[in-house]
C-alpha cells in the first residue's frame, strides 16, 4: 500500500513539475492507437535538431554558471534605464539573433536573460508577456531566411527555391511582425527600472572563454560549416573534462518533450481522416491547409507533409511561418518559451497558456488580413 501511496505521489510530483511533457505523452499514446509502433517511427524525428537543441543547452548551462548572464543584465539596465526600452531591447535582440539562428537557439539563448533582468529589477509580473512576444519574434523573426526556421530549411531545399526569391515571399510579413510587437510593447508602463540588490557577480573568465567558443562551435553546426555530430562530440567531451556537474543542468525534460511531440506529429499526419481532411483543404487553397494544419500538426511536419501534395511553394512558405502562430503547439519554439516560464511562475499555467493564445492569434489574424490584401 505504501508503496502505490510512493508511485501515486511521485506521479503528481512530475506532473505538476513537467506539465508540458505530462500532457504530450498522453496525447502521444492516444494516437498510438491509431498508428501502432513501427519502423516509420524512426523517420519522425529531426536528429540535427534534437543535437543541436542538446549541444545549446548544454553550452548555456555553462555559460549561466559563469555569471555572464547577470553582467549582461546590469548592463543593459544600465543603458536603457527603463523597463519598455530594456524589453525592446530583448524582443527585438530575440528576432534579429533568429535571422541568424534557428528559432528555438535564439530563445534558449535569450530567455534566461529575459528572466534574470526583469526579477533582478523586480518586474517579474511582466514575464510572461515579454517571454510570449519574444516567441513571437523568435517564430517570425528568421521567417525571411532559409536557415532561420527548420520549416524554411526544409521547403528551401526541397523546391529548390532561388535564394533572392525565398528572401522576398514574407518580407511584408516580417515587416509587419516587427511593427506589431513595438506596437504591442507600447502598453508597457515606462518607469525608470533598478536593482533590487546590488550583488556583485565574479565573472568566471576561463569557463566563460571555453563555453563562448563552445557557443561558436554549435553556431557553425546550425550553418552546417562544422557536422553536427562532430559539434556533439566536442560539447560533450569539452564539458566532461571543464565541469561534468553542468550536465545536471541539462533540461532533459524539453528534450524530451521535443521527441514526444515528433511522435506525436507524425502519427497525426499518417491519421487517414486527418490526412484527408487536409489533402483536400491543400487542393482548395494552400494557404488555408498550411495554417490549419499548422495548428494540429506544428509547422515543420506540416511543411513536410503538404509538400507532397502541392507545388505552390509561396503560399506553403507564408503558411507554416505565420501558421507558426496559434496555439502552443503550432511551433515546438513555443515549447522552450512555456517550460523556461513554469520553471519560475509554476502556479501561473493557465494564466499564461490563455495569454498566450490570445496574443499569437491576434498577431495571426493581422498577418492572414496582410498576406491576403497583399
Amino acid at each position: 500500500m505504501n508503496t502505490l501511496i510512493k508511485i501515486k505521489n511521485s506521479v503528481l510530483s512530475f506532473v505538476k513539475k513537467e506539465v508540458v511533457l505530462s500532457i504530450a505523452i498522453i496525447a502521444t499514446i492516444v494516437t498510438m492507437f491509431f498508428v501502432p509502433i513501427d519502423k516509420e517511427y524512426l523517420g519522425y524525428f529531426e536528429y540535427k535538431t534534437l543535437v543541436a537543441l542538446f549541444c545549446m543547452l548544454a553550452v548555456v548551462a555553462g555559460l549561466k554558471n559563469t555569471n555572464v548572464f547577470e553582467l549582461i543584465s546590469k548592463k543593459l539596465i544600465g543603458l536603457f534605464k527603463t523597463r519598455r526600452a530594456v524589453i525592446y531591447c530583448l524582443i527585438y535582440g530575440t528576432f534579429f539573433f533568429d535571422m541568424i539562428v534557428a528559432n528555438d537557439m535564439s530563445l534558449i539563448t535569450f530567455l534566461p536573460l529575459t528572466y534574470i533582468v526583469l526579477h533582478s529589477t523586480g518586474n517579474d509580473k511582466y514575464l510572461a508577456f515579454t517571454f510570449i512576444m519574444q516567441t513571437i519574434a523568435a517564430n517570425m523573426g528568421g521567417m525571411i531566411t532559409p536557415y532561420g526556421n527548420p520549416q524554411n530549411l526544409y521547403l528551401y531545399s526541397y523546391y529548390n527555391i532561388p535564394t533572392l526569391e525565398f528572401f522576398g515571399v514574407l518580407l511584408i510579413q516580417s515587416i509587419t511582425v516587427a511593427v506589431l510587437l513595438f506596437i504591442g510593447c507600447l502598453f508597457i508602463k515606462n518607469e525608470k527600472l533598478s536593482l533590487k540588490s546590488e550583488e556583485k557577480f565574479e565573472i568566471k573568465k576561463k569557463e566563460l572563454i571555453v563555453y563562448a567558443i563552445l557557443f561558436v562551435f554549435v553556431i557553425l553546426s546550425i550553418f552546417r560549416v562544422v557536422p553536427h555530430l562532430v559539434t556533439l562530440a566536442i560539447v560533450v567531451v569539452t564539458v566532461l573534462i571543464v565541469d561534468i556537474k553542468r550536465f545536471k543542468y541539462v533540461d532533459y525534460a524539453l528534450l524530451a518533450t521535443f521527441c514526444v511531440f515528433f511522435i506525436f506529429s507524425g502519427n497525426i499526419a499518417r491519421i487517414t481522416v486527418i490526412k484527408d481532411f487536409i489533402a483536400n483543404i491543400v487542393a482548395e487553397n494552400t494557404l488555408v491547409a498550411g495554417i490549419v494544419s499548422c495548428q494540429f500538426i506544428s509547422n515543420v511536419p506540416t511543411a513536410i507533409f503538404l509538400s507532397k501534395f502541392t507545388e505552390n511553394y509561396r503560399d506553403l512558405l507564408v503558411s507554416v511561418n505565420i501558421g507558426s502562430l496559434g496555439i502552443i503547439i503550432s511551433s515546438l519554439a513555443s515549447l522552450i518559451t512555456l517550460k523556461e516560464y513554469l520553471k519560475h511562475q509554476p502556479k501561473n499555467f493557465k494564466k499564461y497558456m490563455g495569454l498566450f493564445t490570445l496574443i499569437n492569434t491576434a498577431f495571426l489574424a493581422v498577418l492572414i488580413v496582410v498576406t491576403i490584401l497583399t
